[in-house]
């Protein structure tokens, strides 16, 4: 009786997470149609010379892959060198920003002596920066240290942000069994603060995209979405242009959604989920 009852709940469980993941995929699809539908009103109403319709820059994005005109490169090689810049810059933010995070929310008086110098910083836009990246370091790393610059920020905060506010009541408990200042860090701080650390690399994701994008589209060596977008709008073939800009989305999505991903696989291997 009570293993036919567990396993009636369980098929009531599987179905209710069926029918939630029914609703969202119908919604996701309105969504997109909705989008494509506006995109072809706007494209009846405006010059289709540079607005074109969504099938025109659909086989524009098909022929990509085999070459884009005017820049002697595919679609393929655009997106893996945009991806490359992407890594490296999103993984050094993430070197820099999570162990500074942990040391300032953990050490009250570095944090009042580093914080004002970050404020400062924190509100100019990455994009002001590329100028001088550029310059100092070449088309090369210059859009990798935009993409640095503006992952950095929001995946810092949310880790500073996360320390100080963990329960002071595990940190007390932890003292009262006798645990040292390391033992409380490791054991009790950084676990509390992986929650929050997600967020903010979640966060950094999207930014990251927005500032690849621009820092190519002002130079970058070996091609790029941002650098494919800009040729394109030079040589007047906006139908690629647009294809560049849907595949910007399309890995931007992608992206997004494996954060969210190896956001709530650690929720569960934490047992927060």
């Amino acid at each position: 009786m009570t293993e036919g009852y567990a396993t009636h709940k369980i098929s009531v469980q599987n179905n209710k997470k069926l029918k939630k993941y029914a609703v969202r995929l119908l919604y996701i699809a309105l969504s997109l149609i909705l989008m494509v539908g506006i995109w072809w009103a706007a494209s009846a109403v405006f010059d289709k010379t540079y607005f074109p319709s969504p099938d025109v820059v659909f086989n524009a994005l098909i022929q990509s892959f085999d070459g884009v005109p005017g820049t002697g490169l595919s679609m393929t090689t655009q997106i893996f060198s945009s991806l490359e810049r992407f890594a490296l810059g999103f993984i050094l933010a993430m070197g820099v920003a999570i162990p500074l995070g942990l040391v300032l929310g953990y050490c009250p008086r570095l944090n009042m002596l580093v914080s004002p110098a970050l404020e400062v910083l924190r509100p100019i836009p990455p994009m002001a920066w590329v100028p001088l990246f550029f310059l100092a370091f070449g088309a090369l790393l210059g859009p990798v240290l935009t993409i640095f610059l503006g992952a950095f920020f929001p995946i810092l905060s949310n880790v500073v942000f996360g320390v100080k506010n963990v329960d002071q009541t595990l940190i007390d408990a932890s003292k009262t069994l006798g645990a040292n200042s390391f033992t409380i860090f490791r054991k009790v701080v950084f676990p509390s603060t992986i929650p929050h650390m997600m967020t903010g690399i979640s966060i950094g994701l999207g930014i990251g995209w927005m500032c690849i994008v621009s820092a190519e589209m002002i130079g970058a060596r070996g091609g790029g979405l941002g650098f494919l977008i800009q040729n394109c709008f030079s040589n007047g073939i906006y139908e690629y242009m647009f294809a560049g800009m849907v595949m910007v989305g399309i890995l931007g999505i992608a992206t997004a959604l494996l954060g969210k991903f190896i956001e709530k696989e650690v929720s569960i291997w934490m047992g927060m989920k």
